[in-house]
């Protein structure tokens, strides 16, 4: 359904430091960065960008917007977390768990990004 995700940013080394960390938890690569500076990470046939916004004007998060990475595991969704915090992000809403949707049972860790992008790992636990 979607060809790709983007973020904007106010400081593309900060956003890298932050986001190749999370890569490598998920088992992906470092960002690469293209001709216009924006980052790239290609995961699981997903790509996902952080780029200075076109406009000139500050980044800014977009408020009830949320970008879920899917996890192989609840341990992955916790290295995730872990590796976000690290690195200049920011727990929020409830800790890392399971909680009940109308989908059945899932494991959640919600971020924000070092921009305050709302950021969310997500694995849908077994019936």
């Amino acid at each position: 359904m979607f060809s790709h995700m983007m973020v904007g940013s106010n400081d593309i080394a900060r956003s890298k430091k932050f986001y190749d960390a999370l890569f490598e938890a998920m088992g992906g690569k470092p960002g690469k960065t293209d001709a216009k500076g924006r980052l790239l990470y290609l995961h699981n046939g997903g790509l996902f960008m952080v780029t200075k916004p076109i406009d000139g004007k500050p980044a800014t998060h977009a408020n009830g917007g949320t970008i879920g990475f899917a996890m192989s595991s609840p341990d992955q969704a916790k290295a995730w977390h872990t590796a976000g915090v690290a690195n200049g992000g920011t727990a929020i809403e409830d800790p890392p768990g399971v909680r009940e949707g109308s989908s059945g049972a899932l494991y959640l860790a919600y971020l924000r990004d070092p921009d305050g992008n709302k950021l969310c790992a997500l694995h849908r636990m077994p019936a």
